[in-house]
């Protein structure tokens, strides 16, 4: 009887396991879904802390908490990396120099900075289509540069920090030669 002690013990705990997928909340509010799949059947998990389990290959669907998420997995949550985070920063015509709505802008994303000291930046500049190529390749590195020379002196270390510039490539709002259009005049950062 002894020999099968065992093999009864691996199926009691085969049988223990469960698996469980809950969906989290996006920070920014957006809405997000997952579709739990298996050989029964899915469920789509559409809303903050919409929960499956499965325990012995059956999935029953249930509503967890923040706070029972926070004690199952607060200790793996705060050990993620931060979000990425993307800002964009306008310019006057024809020039390195940040819009006046920029500014304040500029200063959040220092605000920011400071609290995430192991970010990585990325820091894109932009151009209209004023101008010829050459030249607005040339403003659009001198943008980023700008702005990376602003990150730098507010104590962003620059190793971590790259600028490049793609001109009249990527326009946020297209438009043909030569038309000044102020939301093609831009930075972006991503901060990852």
């Amino acid at each position: 009887m002894n020999k099968f002690l065992p093999c009864l013990s691996a199926l009691l705990l085969f049988g223990c396991a469960s698996e469980r997928v809950v969906l989290l909340p996006v920070p920014e509010g957006e809405k997000n879904a997952v579709v739990v799949r298996d050989a029964n059947g899915e469920q789509e998990l559409a809303t903050p802390y919409a929960a499956t389990v499965r325990r012995l290959g059956v999935a029953r669907p249930y509503q967890a908490s923040a706070a029972e998420v926070n004690e199952r997995y607060g200790a793996t949550l705060s050990a993620m990396p931060a979000r990425p985070l993307s800002f964009v920063l306008y310019f006057v015509s024809g020039a390195d120099q940040l819009a006046p709505e920029s500014q304040v802008e500029l200063e959040k994303i220092r605000k920011l900075l400071s609290e995430r000291p192991a970010a990585e930046l990325q820091v894109i500049g932009h151009t209209d289509t004023v101008g010829n190529k050459e030249s607005n390749d040339a403003l659009s590195r001198q943008r980023a540069d700008a702005v990376r020379t602003l990150l730098i002196d507010a104590g962003f270390p620059a190793d971590t920090l790259r600028a490049s510039g793609r001109g009249e490539r990527e326009l946020l709002v297209p438009t043909a030669d030569d038309v000044a259009e102020p939301r093609n005049r831009r930075v972006e950062i991503n901060i990852r």
